[in-house]
């Protein structure tokens, strides 16, 4: 069976892949797509391949948003951290879904269940008012940030939020490409208006986005060292007082 992924937090895809070769054998993951846009091209450019996992909120908008672009005709499971009311219009239209973290179990049942439906024809549904019952159920974070760039200024989306961090008494911010923004507010101010199931604050001078989170490393005095996905010159480490809460705060 050929898989497609979209899921844009880098451990939970590596996990899903790693997942599914363990457990099928005679499973081919072809793609790890992180966003919106990149999986309408995909789906554009190659054939529907035997299943797919969706990640609900994705770094540039809800997945559903495929789906007004591009025909998609393959089965799918959709993979959400969101564990309420909205999750009902799936268990309703018996559409499957995988909570995060990812049971082995429960990612087994999935499996099992698509593969002793193939060759049904799969009915069609309202995507757009699935999609307005997550919208309409998840809290009013902060979207973008002022940031200042020399004399002028502009904007950074959270999304593409990597790192929030202090040096010398100056509030900077890393986005996907590595570029840094100073930002007129202090960390404390930063982490009040991010998401936290998203952001944390591994120490006084470091917020970091889970999806820019790519290998973490035993560290003096039982601490953690963390490396991202984008490339940056800091030594972020969590303090040895929020290891514990980290870690929770991880496997959530």
């Amino acid at each position: 069976m050929k898989v497609l992924i979209i899921e844009d937090e880098h451990y939970a895809a590596k996990r899903l892949q790693q997942l599914l070769t363990e457990h099928f054998a005679d499973m081919q993951v072809l793609d790890i797509i992180d966003t919106v846009e990149d999986s309408i091209i995909w789906f554009q450019k190659h054939e529907q391949p035997d299943i797919a996992f969706l990640d609900i909120q994705l770094a540039d908008g809800l997945s559903f948003d495929i789906f007004n672009e591009v025909e998609v005709t393959c089965p799918i499971i959709f993979i959400t951290a969101f564990d309420d009311y909205a999750l009902e219009a799936f268990k309703v239209n018996s559409i499957d879904y995988l909570l995060k973290p990812i049971e082995e179990a429960e990612l087994d049942r999935a499996v099992n269940k698509l593969k002793r439906l193939k060759g049904v024809e799969h009915p069609q549904f309202d995507w757009q008012r699935i999609a307005s019952n997550f919208q309409m159920d998840m809290p009013n974070f902060r979207q973008r940030f002022l940031i200042k760039n020399g004399k002028s200024y502009g904007y950074l989306a959270v999304n593409d939020l990597q790192l929030a961090y202090s040096e010398d008494g100056i509030s900077f911010m890393l986005d996907k490409g590595g570029r840094r923004h100073m930002i007129d507010k202090t960390l404390d101010q930063i982490y009040q208006e991010l998401n936290h199931d998203q952001f944390f604050r591994v120490s006084r001078k470091h917020i970091v986005n889970i999806k820019a989170i790519e290998k973490m490393h035993s560290f003096s005095n039982t601490r953690l060292k963390l490396e991202l996905t984008t490339r940056n010159d800091q030594d972020i480490i969590v303090s040895r007082e929020k290891v514990r809460s980290f870690k929770d705060w991880i496997d959530q």
